[in-house]
């Protein structure tokens, strides 16, 4: 089979466990200052937004090199969902306050933990051969 329709078959799959993952942390983590209306879009937002280009980009240009594409996928992902978040939900007057480091660390928190349960996951036999 093309791995390209593999991953297609695997997107939609591993975008909602990742948002069913990652959706949880950033309504527990996301600073004060947002809604819960705020912390539920980004959960699907964010994801939305990254894991297209995490599955169908990074995973087919940097395979079969595993380290490289975790490393690059795993920094790619966090930093731009931290920037769409702020470019979103940021204002001049919390640039580099606590929240939006707390922001930061939850968005790259969420990304660390749908990463490291989707790996259990696979281990696990949930997903087969798709990017996790």
């Amino acid at each position: 089979m093309d791995p390209s329709v593999h991953l297609w078959s695997f997107l939609i799959p591993g975008y909602l466990t990742s948002i069913a993952i990652e959706t949880p942390v950033l309504l527990a983590g996301l600073s004060a200052r947002h809604s819960v209306g705020v912390r539920l879009f980004a959960g699907v937002w964010l994801t939305a937004c990254t894991y297209p280009i995490v599955v169908l980009v990074l995973y087919p240009l940097l395979m079969p090199n595993l380290a490289l594409y975790l490393g690059v996928a795993e920094t790619v992902a966090p930093v731009a969902e931290c920037a769409l978040f702020w470019a979103a939900f940021g204002s001049r007057a919390e640039w580099g306050k606590r929240s939006m480091w707390q922001d930061f660390a939850v968005i790259t928190l969420a990304n660390l933990a749908s990463f490291g349960i989707g790996e259990l996951l696979n281990l696990a036999g949930w997903f087969t051969g798709g990017p996790g």
